[in-house]
């Protein structure tokens, strides 16, 4: 295994080795009995089961309705046929609490709680040549200023990989998936799609694109992998709710590293998600009250420090101030997203 990979875990870990000499590759696609409609459940049913190594192509869908895309002004013949059926299929008891149409889940064989889940995100294709963004009352940050709500339809160019958002003005196009996570611990029951927490999930981080990992804490047997909404683009905070929303398909690794063995004082497995892009350690923390996520998003790369770059908690806690990036991620989603960030190149001689 990559060290940089196996660094980012909170502590010692072996990358489990019990599954096939040739990992295999499988496709996975969205249809009413293959999604989770707004929700993270450890109660939940996996619709594939994969191996430690194996590598999946997921199809994804975006979150709106194809009569909301319609009025909005997308031709009937440009809705996803897939979007249609799972409109049509999903009955309102699988549905909710949240919004989300999420692909999944994906078992990997012989994950457990106390494990670490990496996923590697080999690659993400843009999947409709649209995509939307939309506000309304009663979510984003300025709420109160924007007393109604309103969508637009923004046309997306695959060659130049813009959006079109209006006359002269061009967004350039980093797909990333919204929400990526595991199941939580059984005693969350049926978890909200919308705030991001432990298991990760609606995390907004515009930082997950492709060629970078995430490292997700096994809450329940199979880890339980789930990932949709979709995004072409987003500004950090993503201040109105929504970025430019859009369909998706994913290539994703999976590795699973067993009995993760923590630092002295650190939690097992860690309790926060953490992500590695080519260049920077990325350590994550969500809460409803914004500086609580900031503390915790603190402490998980104090923890990473302390645990893999053998540093004292002084020095990390240091480290952080005079070189780390402390970003907001989303403010909207109830529970508040922010990373620290930390370069490579600060550990090049190490």
């Amino acid at each position: 295994m990559h060290k940089a990979r196996q660094m980012l875990l909170a502590g010692t870990v072996a990358l489990f080795a019990g599954g096939p000499a040739i990992a295999g590759t499988y496709e996975l696609k969205p249809t009413p009995q293959t999604v989770a409609w707004g929700h993270y459940d450890a109660a939940d049913k996996p619709v594939m089961t994969v191996r430690s190594g194996d590598t999946v192509v997921v199809h994804t869908l975006l979150t709106n309705s194809p009569t909301g895309l319609e009025k909005a002004g997308v031709a009937p013949g440009d809705v996803e046929p897939a979007l249609r059926a799972v409109f049509d299929g999903v009955p309102a008891a699988a549905r909710g609490p949240g919004g989300h149409i999420l692909t999944g889940p994906i078992a990997i064989a012989d994950a457990e709680p106390g494990d670490v889940l990496e996923i590697r995100i080999k690659r993400i294709d843009l999947a409709i040549p649209y995509a939307y963004n939309a506000f309304r009352y009663g979510a984003g940050f300025l709420t109160d200023d924007f007393p109604y709500a309103r969508m637009k339809i923004v046309p997306l160019d695959k060659t130049r990989m813009i959006g079109r958002f209006a006359p002269g003005v061009d967004v350039p196009l980093h797909p990333f998936f919204g929400s990526m996570g595991v199941a939580p611990p059984p005693a969350f029951g049926r978890y909200d799609s919308a705030p991001p927490t432990i298991n990760g999930g609606n995390m907004d981080d515009k930082a997950l694109v492709a060629g970078t990992t995430l490292f997700l804490p096994v809450y329940a047997p199979g880890a339980l992998f789930q990932v949709g909404d979709g995004h072409a683009a987003q500004g950090n905070g993503e201040v109105d709710i929504t970025a430019l929303e859009t369909s998706l398909v994913g290539t994703f690794q999976f590795v699973l590293h067993k009995h993760v063995t923590p630092a002295p004082g650190a939690p097992t497995p860690p309790i926060y998600p953490r992500a590695e892009t080519p260049d920077a350690y990325i350590a994550m923390g969500f809460d409803d009250d914004l500086s609580n996520a900031t503390r915790k998003a603190l402490r998980n790369m104090i923890d990473f420090l302390v645990a893999q770059k053998g540093m004292t908690r002084d020095d990390a806690y240091m480290l952080v101030s005079v070189a780390g990036d402390v970003e907001v991620t989303e403010l909207v989603d109830r529970n508040k997203g922010v990373h620290v960030m930390l370069r490579k190149a600060l550990f090049a001689a190490r």
